[in-house]
């Protein structure tokens, strides 16, 4: 028993997690009992502990001792020396501590153990992992920006869980900024009659340990939630109370955004995610099938991950797809199969084969870049026109089967060898422009909708 739980505690520090979650949470694990036959095994906590470890570190030690064991294991975590009485009191406790994380605008599951990382994330994740054992003494804020359904959302929501493990007491908030606008909207209408409700939501802010707010781009516009996020942010930044923050684009391109704002955004640390690899994107379908209970084969999640590319949302809501029809249709097949995916998510490829075209890339590049779509077509060549000129022929070579001399023809009867030096042009710079390389992907996004 001793030796089975050594052998885990080796593997689960193996996997790099912080030392301090290491201490904390798992070095403080006793096992009670272990049955090989049945795969069965106990392992005992403090009381304080236990809900934070069933809640966010159960699913990671359940996955090592499987790993250990060679078969399947069920892990269960108990406080020390449990009576009865003891048992209802620590039920009360966690269903108190889960309703406290709700209360903050954290979710559960959205955590650091349930993310899966790969070559679009890796310094995302990085940075969100320090930030969360760092808090405010370096990288604040943090601004995680990237495309729509790319898990910006959760790897916040994952510091903001981790911090909470790391400190139970924390004053933490999680909250889009579209919440934060309504909330400034209520407390300025119902100042009118009191101050107190306008002072209410000023302190609930300006007193934090930690904030997270997500998709701040929906403060366009906004100007007195503007000026009141800058009050809350100048109250926490300077005195090392960390912020976190997600967008779907760069600071430099946030719209209608106060610049005294977007000054303080780009101080910290700016990390993108870009579109998951085809790897990540099979290594996502197998988590999320394993985690609803399915048994889904690799070469299926092959399949449908070579199909589907623009974000972690779609690939999340064909495996459902597939898996509500095997759990709906009686006479279905019991095993997931490559040709029940096919016949499941056929429309759905169908709409990622045919969307693109040549119109359509030029219409939402000009669209993005403010300009017109007759420049895509015009001899002028000022570099507000050229480079999304020559980033629309790039992406219409990358993401259509026309040829070199038909894209040419598209935009204003250009030879081929123009369309050549443009897709070389632009695939050098992205290697070297950051920026340029993120744009390119909420471009590709976009144009498959």
């Amino acid at each position: 028993m001793n030796i089975f739980w050594q052998d885990c505690l080796a593997q689960l520090k193996s996997l790099k997690l912080p030392p301090m979650v290491i201490t904390n949470w798992f070095e403080p694990l006793e096992p009670v009992s272990w049955d090989s036959d049945r795969g069965e095994f106990v392992l005992q906590a403090p009381a304080g502990k236990v809900a934070t470890i069933r809640q966010t570190y159960l699913k990671t030690i359940q996955d090592v001792a499987v790993r250990v064991h060679g078969g399947s294991v069920h892990v269960t975590v108990r406080p020390i020396g449990q009576s009865l009485e003891g048992e209802a009191i620590e039920q009360r406790d966690e269903l108190n501590q889960n309703r406290r994380r709700e209360e903050t605008g954290l979710l559960p599951g959205l955590t650091f153990e349930n993310y899966v990382n790969g070559n679009a994330n890796q310094l995302a994740v990085a940075a969100a992992e320090h930030v969360a054992t760092t808090i405010g003494m370096q990288y604040n804020p943090l601004y995680i920006y990237g495309g729509v359904g790319l898990g910006k959302t959760h790897l916040m929501q994952a510091i903001g869980h981790r911090y909470l493990d790391l400190h139970p007491k924390a004053k933490v908030r999680c909250v889009s900024a579209q919440d934060f606008i309504s909330e400034y909207t209520s407390a300025t209408r119902d100042s009118s009659n009191s101050r107190k409700a306008l002072q209410m939501f000023d302190e609930r802010y300006r007193s934090l340990d930690l904030l997270l707010i997500d998709d701040v781009q929906s403060f366009s516009g906004a100007k007195g939630s503007q000026a009141q996020f800058y009050r809350a942010f100048e109250a926490l930044v300077p005195h090392n109370k960390q912020v976190v923050l997600t967008a779907d684009t760069y600071t430099r391109n946030l719209k209608d955004i106060e610049q005294r704002l977007i000054s303080r955004f780009s101080q910290g640390l700016s990390v993108a995610i870009e579109p998951p690899e085809l790897e990540m994107r099979i290594a996502i379908l197998l988590n999320k099938a394993k985690a609803m209970g399915a048994a889904l084969p690799e070469e299926v999640a092959m399949f449908i991950a070579k199909r589907l590319k623009s974000n972690v949302r779609e690939l999340e809501g064909a495996l459902q797809q597939v898996i509500a029809y095997q759990q709906f249709q009686p006479a279905a097949a019991k095993e997931i199969t490559i040709d029940i995916a096919k016949h499941v998510l056929r429309d759905q490829f169908s709409v990622n084969n045919n969307l693109v075209t040549i119109e359509n890339i030029q219409k939402t590049v000009a669209d993005y870049y403010n300009i017109k779509v007759a420049d895509m077509h015009s001899k002028r060549r000022p570099a507000n026109i050229a480079l999304p000129r020559q980033i629309a022929m790039y992406l219409a070579k990358e993401l259509t089967q026309h040829s070199l001399p038909e894209i040419g023809s598209n935009f204003g009867g250009r030879d081929h060898t123009t369309v050549m030096h443009a897709v070389r042009k632009i695939t050098q710079e992205r290697k070297s422009n950051a920026e340029l390389n993120h744009e390119i992907h909420v471009l590709e996004q976009m144009i498959k909708g």
